[in-house]
């Protein structure tokens, strides 16, 4: 059974490895922070940041600090100066040649049974000199390894990975972070449907009629441009994020909560995807991307993709899921919408599409009902009305944001909200077609919803976000 909430971490030494990068900058060091401040760290815990730079620890503090001044949460001055004194900063790199000063920082602040937990919040092309680099200087052995997302940017990239990960590292050292699934909300829409027979009697093709996760966005690439022009949205939000969700919410329900049921059920799933057709996706590019700082002048990269994604299982078998993400769009939204079946019998057209149940996975999330129900008067009209639930609202509710519950879940050992072998197999499968066969790139202009051409894979109901 899951744990308690309650058990502490063992004492742990923390390496983070592309410290002054900008993901750490956004993400990961405001959630060190974080953890800290809700009691979630062991007793005993220092972090070690890693990279190329001869950064003394005093500016790497400095950095730290900065990046909780523009992100959040801001400290106030005694709790920094109590934080600030377990970090340190190891310089020089770290490969197989060369550890850098890393060996020695190591040596000096790991204390007696701490364990060692690796981050790599570097781009995947660093994956393997890194994982080699472990086992080189002797510092794999009984250590847990987070590895970012993509794991891999192609179906060989992810086995020549995968290969070299397992020369060096058993499985259940291995962490493939996806932090769509440390989000409340999404956590919030597979219980709601596992523990409530309203949700779970209707959870399938019979009573839903489509389902779309939509994750649109108004950022832009800012300081990613690097990662960004290698990637794209394909790589970036839908072989990870998106197919995530999409078996989160279509598994069958696990045997337990615990890590292997839940990872069981989720790779089972994907099983069932079949291989995106090409024919089925609408790729874009927001004009002025060849503009950004970093940019090919002709790139020819995605930000923008959308797709139909079809599950040949019993349960879902013809019901399309429709995928959408992109940057520089008309809003920022992330939710998934399950559209209903209309009801049999005269009333069931009455109001065109009201039926609906959406998670929004924003923030601490929030479940919304849309429903067809009389227009108080003295007629028989009805209307769509909305009903909405914030779980920040529950009673005694304690939202943890998704890196301060998955880092808080490495420390633990609880991989059930990481992605598993199996299910990343099938993810490249499915994935395959499109990768070899990309359609033509449509530019879109920025605060739209992207390529009009998108909306056809919608088709009759429309996008919810529209």
């Amino acid at each position: 059974m899951p744990r308690s909430p309650a058990a502490e971490p063992k004492p742990t030494l923390f390496v983070l490895y592309g410290a002054t990068g900008d993901l750490c900058k956004r993400m990961v060091l405001p959630a060190f922070y974080q953890l800290w401040q809700k009691g979630l760290m062991p007793k005993e815990w220092r972090l070690i940041g890693n990279g190329r730079g001869d950064v003394a620890h005093e500016d790497f503090r400095k950095h730290f600090h900065d990046a909780l001044v523009q992100f959040g949460p801001k400290p106030k001055r005694a709790d920094w100066a109590q934080f600030k004194e377990r970090l340190y900063f190891a310089g020089g790199g770290f490969n197989t040649n060369d550890p850098g000063s890393l060996l020695d920082v190591i040596s000096q602040q790991r204390k007696q049974r701490a364990q060692l937990i690796h981050y790599f919040a570097v781009p995947p092309n660093a994956f393997i000199e890194l994982t080699r680099a472990l086992e080189a200087h002797g510092l794999a052995k009984g250590a847990r390894v987070v590895y970012e997302k993509p794991y891999g940017t192609s179906p060989d990239g992810f086995a020549e990975l995968d290969s070299e990960v397992h020369k060096v590292l058993r499985e259940d050292q291995v962490f493939r972070i996806d932090h769509f699934l440390g989000k409340e909300g999404a956590q919030d829409m597979h219980l709601a449907r596992l523990s409530n027979r309203m949700l779970s009697a209707i959870w399938s093709r019979q009573h839903i009629r489509a389902v779309q996760v939509d994750i649109p966005e108004t950022l832009d690439i800012k300081d990613r441009a690097d990662f960004y022009d290698h990637t794209g949205a394909t790589l970036d939000m839908l072989v990870t994020h998106l197919f995530q969700l999409v078996a989160d919410l279509a598994m069958e329900p696990p045997r337990s909560l615990e890590a292997k049921d839940v990872q069981r059920a989720r790779s089972n799933v994907m099983r069932a995807f079949r291989a995106l057709d090409p024919r089925e996706v609408v790729l874009g590019q927001f004009t002025g991307y060849r503009t950004e700082k970093g940019i090919k002048r002709t790139s020819k990269m995605d930000t923008f993709v959308a797709a139909r994604l079809w599950i040949d299982n019993a349960r879902w078998k013809g019901v399309p899921f429709l995928l959408r993400t992109g940057k520089r769009m008309a809003v920022s939204k992330q939710q998934v919408t399950l559209l209903l079946r209309e009801v049999e019998g005269p009333f069931g057209k009455l109001v065109k599409g009201a039926s609906s149940i959406t998670f929004s996975l924003a923030g601490n999330g929030e479940l919304e009902f849309s429903l067809a129900l009389k227009q108080p008067g003295p007629g028989m009209v009805l209307e769509e009305a909305k009903a909405s639930v914030p779980l920040e609202q529950l009673p005694k509710a304690n939202p943890l944001p998704p890196y301060v519950r998955l880092i808080h879940d490495v420390m633990m050992g609880d991989r059930s909200l990481f992605t598993d072998l199996k299910g990343l197999k099938e993810v490249w499968r499915v994935a395959g077609p499109l990768l070899e066969r990309r359609p033509k790139v449509i530019p879109y202009q920025p605060k739209t919803f992207g390529p009009e051409k998108a909306n056809a894979l919608a088709a009759p109901d429309g996008w919810k976000l529209y």
